[in-house]
Order: C-alpha cells, then structure tokens, then sequence
C-alpha cells in the first residue's frame, strides 16, 4: 500500500468563506499515484470545517443565513467562550458543518457524486490555516 500527505493553506480576507477545494485534492490524487483507495479531507484547525456538497452560490448563501441563525456571531458576550477571543460563534459552526471528508479513488481519480464537490468552510478567517489531504492505496 502506498500513502501521500499534502497540506493545503488558506488565508481567507473575511471571517467566513466557502472555498471549493476540489480541484487541488484532484490535483494530489493524481500527483499520488494511486489509482484506488481513499482520501482522506480534514480541517486542521477547530474553526474550520471540510464537507461535500453542491457548488452553487444560493446554497452558500443559505448556509450562511442557516449557521447565522443556530450559531450566531453576535453578540459576542452570549458565549461563555468568549472572552480572549470573539470565535465561539465558529467553533460551533464547524460542529455541524463536520471536520472531514473521506473520499474513494476509482481508476485514479475522485468518485463523486454528479454534483459533490469538496469545500473548505472557513469560519473565523484572517488567519493562515490548513487542511490534511491523506491518500491511502494502490
């Protein structure tokens, strides 16, 4: 069995962003070698968050008002978190928008679904962060 490890980072200007990483995990997968097995997605930090879903800018929109409404930022003193930091807000918007993504590889490539891609939730930005790509197999 064969392993690859890359570290992707990201530097978002805003507080929030949702950023389409499918491309660069294609992009590892390929670059591997392996042609089956899987893939390993995961945020490295405790604000962040890796998930599927569609790429279509309603639905980014509809999670932002839907986060805002379970999870919202202000006022900042509604959470016992905050006190050094104001980010408790995007420790619980990570909670439910999950930590990782494992994906299988088929013939060399990512096997999604028709309309799945990869992102990168971001939810306490202006900071550099990273996501673990792990490709384990053949």
């Amino acid at each position: 069995m064969k392993s690859h490890r890359k570290e992707l980072w990201f530097q978002t200007p805003g507080r929030r962003a949702y950023i389409n990483i499918t491309p660069a995990v294609s992009a590892e997968v390929r670059a591997s070698g392996i042609t089956e097995g899987m893939v390993l997605v995961n945020a490295m930090h405790i604000t962040a968050s890796v998930f599927i879903n569609d790429d279509e800018h309603g639905l980014h929109s509809d999670f932002e008002r839907w986060l805002e409404k379970l999870a919202p930022e202000k006022p900042h003193n509604q959470y016992a978190h905050n006190g050094y930091e104001d980010n408790a807000d995007a420790h619980l918007k990570r909670q439910i928008m999950g930590r990782e993504v494992v994906v299988a590889i088929t013939a060399g490539s990512l096997d999604l679904g028709p309309w799945e891609q990869i992102f990168y939730g971001e939810f306490d930005g202006k900071r550099r962060k990273r996501v673990l790509v792990k490709i384990i197999g053949e």
